[in-house]
């Protein structure tokens, strides 16, 4: 009997353990996507000064004013978007490129000194962000003048040391046998990384291109730090243009802040099996 009603209870357990989970992950769930809720709500609101706003969850109107705003309030908004774009895009690109190369010989080519410079390359990634800002400033600003130009949005973020461990970790799964296959077909190094690397690295590189891509897009610290004109800015250091000595226009910046984020919400439901898979991508053994 004891054994009867232990497996007639067990259901009951399972059933009320995982509506607990459920419950807590819909909380969770519910945490993060709200911000992004009342985002997009107060961007359909007049185009009001910020102490004239009225807050509310449930959205009382709809208008497109706020993002006319967005675009009328300055003849640079179109630009900070195409700012943007190229940086992002940019830094993207010379990302999948490189990495990708410095993957490729850390993991296949053997030199000397190759297991030092790696190691060096993991002990950088200990350094935090915030640390390397005040040499890296004065050595764009001060040493090469490049305040406000695309360059010094570019250059410091041309190439990651996580780009490099990623595609390093990734490619060192890659059995030589087809390596070794290639050479005697006759095949030469920048073959071989052309025509069978690339090809057999399509997941990790683009999951580092999203991930890349992302995190430039969103970069606001950096940005505002090398440029000087409204012209030179990018959307998120131009959104806070709308924050004035004595009010904010919340609205239009939460207009321009939606549109900020289209590029992200495409990424992600076009590509989030990309994501899933970034998850694992970086502890295949090598």
């Amino acid at each position: 009997m004891a054994l009867y009603s232990s497996h007639v209870g067990s259901p009951k357990k399972k059933y009320i353990r995982n509506a607990i989970i459920f419950t807590i992950l819909l909380l969770f769930a519910l945490a993060t996507v709200f911000p992004i809720y009342f985002m997009v709500i107060s961007s359909f609101g007049d185009p009001v000064e910020a102490g004239a706003v009225t807050y509310s969850i449930l959205p009382s109107k709809f208008t497109f004013a706020s993002f006319k705003f967005f675009f009328d309030y300055s003849e640079h908004s179109y630009r900070w978007i195409l700012n943007s774009l190229i940086v992002a895009g940019s830094i993207t690109i010379s990302n999948v490129l490189f990495a990708s190369m410095a993957g490729f010989a850390f993991s296949k080519l053997r030199f000397k000194g190759r297991g030092v410079l790696f190691a060096i390359l993991l002990v950088s990634m200990m350094i935090p962000y915030q640390v390397t800002q005040v040499p890296l400033y004065v050595m764009i600003v001060n040493m090469f003048e490049l305040q406000n130009t695309y360059t010094a949005l570019i250059v410091p973020g041309i190439v990651t040391v996580y780009n490099i461990f990623l595609a390093k970790q990734f490619m060192s799964s890659i059995p030589m046998e087809v390596l070794e296959s290639a050479k005697i077909e006759g095949c030469n190094q920048f073959q071989i990384y052309t025509r069978i690397i690339l090809p057999l690295s399509k997941t990790v590189l683009a999951v580092m291109a999203i991930l890349t891509f992302m995190d430039s897009w969103n970069t606001f610290f950096w940005p505002l730090l090398v440029t000087n004109s409204m012209e030179m800015q990018t959307i998120q250091v131009g959104l806070k243009n709308f924050r004035f000595a004595n009010t904010t226009f919340i609205s239009p910046m939460m207009a321009g802040a939606t549109i900020s984020a289209l590029p992200m919400f495409i990424l992600f439901f076009s590509l989030q099996k990309y994501f899933l898979e970034g998850v694992t991508v970086g502890a295949v053994k090598g």
